[in-house]
């Protein structure tokens, strides 16, 4: 229950977006010019629930039978999930209209995606976790699936609901694990009894259960299978979606629930099974993007190599590691946006346009896109003075400061090898040419989108301390 106007207005950013919802299926039903309405509609309150998720930031409360927690990093996300939705709006209006699939549902079902990732971020008992992840989860499934004549496109929605279904089993069974052995599902007791039960095989069992149905989420090695052929296959705007705010989504709720870890009890009890999948991620995602001829393959691999980087911080199991993740979090979202909203751009009809030798030439066709696109590959590939140097930078630090050097010196070795397949989308756009002429058109929406990204990544790379000392306070 809401005991007072205080806590209804710290939960304002939820009410905004679940009304946004109700208020986006009415006109969905009733007015014909639903599919002009609903996309505007969607921005507006995604803008208006991260100003004020922002503006109540500093007001931590925890509510509705302490089930969900508000202010501070929880707030932080909220405001990440609802730039990022808003900003794969702006990419997708004109995007759809390739494929003749400008239907208001499709941001309707964003807006529940969205709905989901809030409350998985602000959980604070296992429930809430898992009503977040299967609003948000169902969500997905569809999305993946929207350009629904394209037989790639059920292919990777069909893919994605079976390996999402199956790794929900694990996720599901860790958590009656620890509920048998606490007696509650709240986060808060679980954290408490951790000192206690860290030596009990099923309370563990449960945790790495959690884990792992998370790590299919994240995307991290070995649970990452259904990426590539998920990402090529999805329309690409939706992509954007899943790489971005779905994964710091699942990093959300690793963040959460492994509270007790990073707060001293037996911090090192889970640090060898999360260092070796973040090697493994972080090796595996890089080497194999190498080979990749298809761009969206190319950056699903690459989305496995950053979940990797991500969880050193987790593995590190400090304050700085988290504040690492959530300031890594906020740069690769508009990294990931930017590119794949190129990607969008460039894209012509039919899934035309998507082999990397397409964007051949791309710096003489369309200078101010290619140098976009430059920008975001070499802040991909953690070149200074962009977001990526320092979102790696402060996960590599948090992991020398748990005695992890050598963790973090694989993340170093990892980066270098990523810099070729990111700098070869440069050399192909500058150096190589091509016989066509073709110049993608694009939309004010779309550019607005990327250009917007952009300029958060570069803000966030030369004041990168404004974001993360606003996180280090929360913890």
């Amino acid at each position: 229950m809401l005991n007072n106007i205080q806590e209804f207005y710290n939960i304002l950013p939820l009410i905004i977006v679940g009304g946004i919802i109700l208020i986006s299926i009415v006109v969905e039903i009733y007015s014909s010019s639903a599919d002009k309405i609903i996309p505007g509609l969607s921005i507006t309150g995604f803008i208006v629930a991260a100003y004020f998720s922002m503006v109540d930031v500093k007001d931590t409360s925890v509510v509705l039978q302490r089930m969900l927690a508000t202010g501070g990093v929880v707030n932080i996300f909220w405001m990440l999930f609802n730039i990022g939705a808003a900003i794969v709006c702006l990419i997708s209006i004109n995007y759809l209209k390739k494929y003749d699939t400008v239907l208001g549902e499709y941001y309707i079902i964003i807006q529940c995606s969205v709905l989901g990732m809030m409350l998985i971020a602000g959980a604070k008992d296992l429930i809430m976790i898992f009503l977040g992840l299967e609003v948000m989860s169902i969500s997905f499934y569809v999305l993946a699936g929207f350009n629904r004549k394209r037989s790639s496109a059920n292919e990777a929605s069909l893919k994605y609901f079976l390996l999402g279904a199956f790794a929900t089993g694990f996720l599901v069974y860790g958590m009656a694990l620890m509920y048998g052995k606490v007696g509650t599902t709240s986060i808060e007791a679980i954290s408490v009894g951790f000192s206690v039960l860290s030596g009990n095989i099923m309370f563990l069992a449960g945790i790495l259960l959690f884990l792992i149905g998370f790590s299919f989420k994240i995307a991290a090695f070995p649970f990452h299978m259904w990426v590539p052929d998920v990402y090529q296959g999805s329309p690409t705007t939706v992509t954007a979606l899943f790489s971005t705010t779905g994964k710091a989504a699942g990093f959300s709720a690793l963040i959460v629930t492994l509270g007790a870890i990073f707060n001293g009890a037996n911090s090192n009890l889970f640090t060898p099974y999360l260092s070796a999948i973040a090697v493994f991620s972080m090796l595996f995602g890089s080497i194999v993007a190498i080979m990749q001829t298809d761009i969206k393959r190319m950056l699903a691999y690459s989305s496995i190599a950053h979940a990797g980087y991500m969880l050193i911080g987790l593995a590190a199991g400090n304050a700085d590691g988290i504040s690492g993740i959530i300031f890594y979090l906020s740069a690769y979202t508009f990294m990931n946006l930017a590119a794949f909203g190129i990607v969008s751009i460039v894209e012509g009809k039919d899934e035309t346009n998507l082999d990397i030798d397409s964007y051949a030439g791309l710096g003489s066709r369309k200078p101010f896109i290619a140098a976009l696109l430059a920008i975001i590959m070499f802040a991909l590939a953690g070149i200074p003075p962009f977001a990526g140097f320092f979102g790696k930078y402060y996960v590599f630090i948090a992991a020398i400061k748990s005695g992890l050097t050598w963790l973090a010196i694989v993340g170093v070795v990892s980066s270098v090898i990523s810099v070729y397949f990111y700098l070869r989308i440069v050399v192909i756009m500058y150096f190589k040419q091509t016989e066509t002429t073709e110049k993608p058109a694009y939309s004010t929406g779309e550019i607005l989108g990327v250009i917007i990204s952009v300029a958060l990544v570069i803000i966030l790379g030369i004041l990168p301390g404004s974001l993360i000392d606003l996180i280090s306070s929360f913890l």
